[in-house]
């Protein structure tokens, strides 16, 4: 192999492994985005940065529409339906999307605003080891809060838009590495008093628009400055990402039908005093 190849299969590799690192955290309550960055540190490997971990999360977004792809495909009907009939709560799909289009909003607000007037964002002191580890104990004894004083009694017949509001505004700090999308969004659904599985799967479906949204926009960014041999890395994390996150997806909903979320506390927990640890 010439001494070219070898370097190629190497990025190769380690983008596969970071896909099944994104896909196993993006839908647990852990921070995808504070795994993809503390593991390559872990490893000696650079930062893989903004635009290679926004974009891999597209495996995750496909992954989200496929497993549920039933209940999408009414939930999209339904959508349009709203501007048919003017009736956003005529039926279970149609609140479902209503929700889905609410949660949305201010995570795109936020991060338009951030991309417009925060352009060295990504280069920001909320993206240093110290920032994760500090906000990731935050988020657990937050997750921690939510369990012990949320009554989660609430089926999803019971959600009203104030929960929902809530849990949008909640995603929208998803933005910063640390907080975890998942974790965040879970939070605010249990301190809402929404029953654990119910509080998963509206978490789920709610981050496919902000997830789908920020990988298209990153992989195009990507497309318009790589050569095609160059995005194969990407395209690869994207491929491996895709089915770790299925796994994760049924994992979970299987997980919290007959346990709490404390596991995930402990695990934070310990990655943040681990992170300050080797500070």
């Amino acid at each position: 192999m010439s001494e070219e190849i070898i370097p190629f299969i190497f990025i190769c590799i380690k983008s596969f492994f970071l896909g099944i690192v994104q896909g196993f955290t993006e839908f647990l309550p852990i921070s995808s985005t504070a795994h993809l960055i503390v593991i390559p540190h872990i490893f000696g490997w650079n930062d893989p940065g903004v635009s290679f971990s926004a974009s891999i999360q597209l495996g995750s977004a496909v992954a989200i529409i496929y497993y549920f792809r039933n209940q999408l495909s009414l939930i999209v009907g339904s959508f349009f339906s709203i501007f048919k009939h003017h009736n956003v709560f005529k039926d279970h799909n149609t609140r479902l999307s209503t929700y889905i289009f609410i949660a949305s909003i201010p995570i795109f607000v936020f991060g338009s605003l951030i991309k417009l007037y925060w352009p060295n964002y990504a280069d920001s002191n909320f993206r240093s080891l110290f920032s994760i580890a500090i906000i990731s104990i935050i988020m657990a004894l937050l997750l921690a809060l939510s369990e012990i004083y949320g009554n989660r009694k609430k089926l999803f017949k019971d959600i009203n838009i104030r929960d929902v509001i809530l849990l949008g505004l909640a995603q929208a700090l998803a933005i910063f590495p640390g907080v975890s999308r998942s974790g965040i969004t879970m939070s605010s659904a249990l301190f809402s008093g929404i029953e654990r599985k119910t509080a998963a799967r509206l978490s789920f479906l709610v981050g496919i628009p902000a997830i789908s949204i920020s990988g298209l926009v990153e992989l195009i960014t990507i497309f318009r400055t790589l050569s095609l041999i160059d995005i194969l890395p990407t395209i690869i994390g994207i491929i491996s990402s895709f089915f770790s996150s299925i796994f994760a997806i049924d994992f979970f909903l299987k997980f919290l039908a007959k346990n709490n979320t404390f596991v995930f506390v402990y695990y934070r927990l310990a990655f943040g005093v681990f992170i300050l640890s080797a500070l």
